[in-house]
């Protein structure tokens, strides 16, 4: 599975990574919107992960926005990350189309969880092993203390 990361916070990003890759996926990151929106419909992902306030330039809500106006990537799902909890705030998210909406700090096997559950149909589900996700936070946290 091919996910692309639109995220500007390194560390985060750094993590979701570790967790996603972990999970046997394919991930490529952005640091910006614009980038994000650039390799979005360059190459084709099975889904996009989307920080909804903190990128540079373009935020993820005009990001998701523009991605679902598209042709090449307007059936992609898009999981929106954010720090803001408020349901207007979800509800803004999901009107733009997202599939999802996942608030910060999040836990590592529901992201991980709900972003494989957005890409695949619910039937082909793999469930994320608790085991992988303690040796991948161990593998994240190592490379982190590296930067």
């Amino acid at each position: 599975m091919k996910i692309l990361i639109v995220e500007a916070d390194t560390p985060l990003a750094m993590r979701m990574i570790c967790f996603l890759t972990g999970a046997g996926c394919e991930v490529q990151i952005a640091r910006t919107g614009e980038a994000g929106i650039g390799l979005a419909l360059e190459k084709k992902f099975d889904l996009i992960v989307l920080d909804m306030d903190l990128l540079p330039g373009i935020n993820g809500l005009d990001v998701c926005r523009e991605l679902k106006q598209r042709h090449f990537t307007r059936h992609t799902p898009v999981v929106l990350v954010s720090d803001r909890s408020s349901l207007e705030d979800q509800q803004r998210g999901l009107d733009l189309g997202a599939a999802d909406y996942i608030t910060k700090p999040f836990d590592t096997s529901d992201f991980v969880q709900r972003v494989l559950s957005q890409a695949k149909p619910p039937n082909a589900l793999n469930v994320f092993d608790e085991d992988a996700d303690a040796n991948a936070e161990g593998l994240c946290d190592a490379a982190q203390s590296n930067q």
